[in-house]
């Protein structure tokens, strides 16, 4: 049975942070990807004939499990495991694993690495044969852990990772997916970190790529080169060394090798990019005929190296913080410089506190040097506003890569996001490049009118502001608004009946029943395509396919933004339909049921159950055992009425001379037992009465309860015994219809309440706001005044 993509993630995270312990995250993913390396090289290339990697006996992962729990088990692993492979494959910066001052000593460090190598013997992580049909669990999983610990890391420590995200939005915006690439095709990245950014440019790419890439730092290009292998770009081309004072790709000796795509995330404003380096007198001549950055901003070294590095029909990108494009002095010549030269073919403004590292705000430059000569302006974006916040970070969402991509791309000019901005009016603004100053994406100030508050009356032109709903819906503004004097309208219903009278006008009644029509045509062409699925199937590709389609189906409609459409396609994928797809990529339409075993802290397994992913069983519940299901609704609604009156008499009664006060607990067998103490006295009569009703409710709810569990127990048999019966076809429509698009529809009718929401929260706004007159506050505050004063008079005080 396939495992869902989602909770193998999750498991592995929590256990490999609880191990953890106080050890940083940034020295502890070293240990935790290593071990998921050897792990994957293990399953993949061991007994293999001219494997990409070789595993020598005796060096693979079933020999590190044979270790767990022995005392010298840090040490055999460094001599058993780590340096045969090292030595074999010319890999390095491993971590060692029998460091004392970060495994602890002694048991803990045994227990410890024991348990880390448990974490990864989970039959999920077979990956001998988890790896087909572009089902990359390896890769996903390292990505998942690698945004984990980036985010734990802190400032200053998770730099090795360019958000997955906007690694996606440069692979796309570059060209490389359009483009004719061949395994010729160079790619570089001379700042490459753990290589995430090299990786998400050549998986768009529609032929494989050679890959170069180098980066400072010794562990993460150690990093790097495991990330590679784990995603099959064993080739890779990844070195150690300072990219600035001695870059490893070249050609002739004293030239730069060029490449054809050129990415980057380099430090921001790197202090120390000078140091070893005479820039005045750069052999690969990088600075010449741009000028030289500043001492302490080394941006626009890193912006010069890509440039240099571009063929003269090269296209590259570097995320850069925002100073780059308005500050003075050296960088603003360098900045007119790369502008006459036509370079600069885009810039893309990103929401501040993306990155790891830094919250400051960066924006993503675009080097083209084809056509460079030719072009006549930059295009720039502001995308700044469209992101969502994930825990401590904000990331950009699938609806915010895809505009952002699509804008890009096609160079479509949007108010107040996006437009080319000529030549000549950045000559007019010396060359200052900073977004604000061409793209204003401030929302329009909501302008009050004084004579509405001097004289009432909603002013018409806020009305008429609200024009996208007339036109869809003509006859509602009438029935919301009523004329008042030229220029100004009365709100003619209450308040409180605005949103009904939207929701029930038959012009926006149509036009729900319009975008329900619409939902419903996307879902029947692809219900029949979506059940024809069969193993083996490549989700990705499906996904790819649906959520460009849908974007398209809605391109058109009035009121719904097709993206948010889009965003609740994408959410749902991740949520769900993705493992229900890699669920049928791997064993078809099959409702396997499963028991759900879970340990205690004793290490003893219980069964809690049964569970079914694909089809879980409330479709089956709902599908065939409706009525059994309302009658336990139906005495589950009793309990809680009875457990009602049960709590609202103990509450009635439990003060110091109440029927319960003689307690010390309220139970039946209290109550039972006070009740034979007081049967026989005559002045007990109402406290009797109280404690035999408390009885009664007790004992009717007991009765529910046991009704309640036995018939729970008849419908979880029932349900789990029409498993077995179930047809390829009824799996189908229950995953599919019932499933599926019941989902989707749901959230689609949500965009339709959102824009009830939107409309009838602006309206009452406006009746708010110009309800009450100026003049008829200042009398309502001179009547409170002269109340006041009359009270203060009582008082024997004189208000003057």
């Amino acid at each position: 049975m396939a495992i869902k993509k989602s909770e193998l993630y999750s498991s592995i995270w929590q256990s490999c942070d609880a191990l953890r312990g106080g050890m940083d995250a940034s020295q502890y993913k070293d240990y935790v990807l290593a071990l998921l390396f050897i792990k994957y090289i293990s399953d993949k290339y061991a007994g293999r004939h001219y494997p990409e990697i070789t595993v020598p006996e005796g060096s693979g992962f079933k020999d590190m499990v044979v270790l767990k729990g022995k005392s010298d088990i840090g040490d055999q692993i460094n001599k058993k495991i780590v340096a045969p492979l090292v030595k074999e494959n010319n890999l390095s910066n491993f971590p060692d694993f029998n460091d004392a001052s970060k495994l602890g000593s002694g048991k803990e460090k045994v227990d410890r690495l024991t348990d880390l190598i448990a974490i990864f013997e989970t039959p999920a992580l077979d990956f001998s044969k988890n790896r087909a049909e572009g089902d990359d669990i390896l890769g996903d999983a390292y990505e998942y852990l690698m945004r984990h610990f980036a985010t734990e890391s802190g400032k200053s420590k998770g730099q090795f990772y360019t958000p997955a995200e906007v690694s996606r939005v440069i692979a796309r915006i570059i060209g490389i997916r359009e483009d004719r690439t061949s395994p010729e095709t160079t790619v570089y990245d001379p700042t490459c970190g753990s290589g995430s950014l090299l990786l998400k440019v050549s998986d768009v790419a529609q032929t494989d790529v050679t890959i170069y890439g180098q980066e400072k730092d010794g562990a993460t290009s150690g990093l790097a080169r495991m990330n590679m292998i784990l995603h099959d770009n064993a080739g890779a081309w990844i070195v150690q060394g300072n990219t600035l004072t001695d870059p490893k790709f070249k050609k002739d000796g004293s030239m730069l090798k060029t490449f054809d795509y050129v990415i980057a995330n380099p430090p921001f404003s790197d202090k120390r990019w000078i140091t070893g380096l005479d820039p005045l007198n750069d052999v690969y001549e990088r600075f010449k005929s741009f000028g030289v950055p500043p001492a302490k901003q080394g941006d626009y070294a890193y912006l010069l190296h890509i440039v240099r590095s571009l063929k003269s029909t090269g296209t590259g990108a570097c995320i850069l913080p925002h100073g780059v494009l308005f500050r003075g002095n050296a960088e603003a010549e360098i900045r007119r410089n790369l502008v006459r030269k036509g370079y600069i073919k885009g810039i893309i403004g990103l929401p501040a506190n993306l990155f790891y590292g830094t919250g400051i705000p960066a924006c993503i430059v675009v080097v083209d040097k084809k056509n460079a000569p030719a072009r006549k302006g930059i295009f720039m974006i502001d995308a700044s506003k469209g992101f969502m916040k994930d825990g401590p970070k904000n990331r950009l969402r699938e609806q915010d890569i895809h505009r952002i991509v699509d804008v890009f791309n096609k160079h479509l000019e949007i108010p107040k996001y996006s437009r080319t901005v000529a030549f000549e009016e950045i000559e007019k603004n010396g060359y200052n490049l900073n977004i604000p100053r061409y793209i204003d994406s401030t929302e329009p100030e909501d302008l009050q009118s004084i004579e509405g508050h001097l004289n009432g009356g909603i002013p018409s032109a806020d009305v008429y502001a609200l024009k996208r709903y007339w036109e869809i819906c003509p006859g509602l503004r009438g029935v919301l608004f009523n004329d008042n004097r030229p220029g100004f309208v009365d709100l003619a219903v209450e308040k409180a009946a605005i949103r009904s009278t939207i929701n029930e006008h038959p012009e926006f009644i149509a036009f729900t029943d319009s975008m329900k029509k619409h939902s419903q045509q996307w879902e029947k062409k692809y219900s029949s395509e979506l059940k024809l699925l069969t193993a083996g199937i490549k989700p990705k590709t499906i996904i790819s396919q649906i959520s460009e389609d849908i974007l398209t189906h809605y391109a058109n409609q009035p009121l719904v933004d097709p993206y948010d459409i889009y965003q609740h396609l994408m959410d749902y994928w991740t949520e769900t339909m993705q493992d229900d797809c890699y669920i049928i990529a791997t064993d078809g339409w099959n409702a396997q049921t499963s028991r759900i075993i879970e340990k205690n802290k004793k290490g003893k397994e219980k069964d809690k159950g049964w569970t079914c992913d694909l089809v879980p069983k409330s479709l089956i519940v709902a599908k065939y055992f409706a009525h059994e299901q309302a009658a336990i609704e139906k005495l589950t609604m009793e309990l809680e009425n009875i457990s009602a009156l049960k709590t609202e008499l103990e509450e009635e009664h439990s003060g110091e001379d109440g029927a319960f006060s003689e307690l010390d607990k309220i139970n039946k067998l209290n109550v039972k037992t006070r009740i034979r103490e007081v049967k026989s006295d005559t002045d007990a009569e109402a406290e009797l009465v109280v404690l035999n009703k408390w009885l009664r409710f007790n004992d009717k709810e007991t009765k529910l309860k046991k009704e309640i569990k036995e018939a729970d127990a008849d419908l979880d048999r029932r349900a789990y015994n029409r498993y077995p019966t179930l047809t390829e076809d009824e799996i189908k429509t229950l995953v599919v219809d019932d499933k599926w698009f019941a989902v989707l529809e749901a959230r689609t009718r949500g965009e339709m309440d959102r824009i009830t929401q939107i409309l009838t929260r602006r309206v009452k706004e406006l009746a708010d706001r110009y309800e009450t007159t100026i003049s008829e506050i200042e009398i309502e505050v001179s009547e409170l005044e002269a109340k006041v004063n009359s009270h203060l008079e009582r008082m024997g005080f004189s208000w003057k």
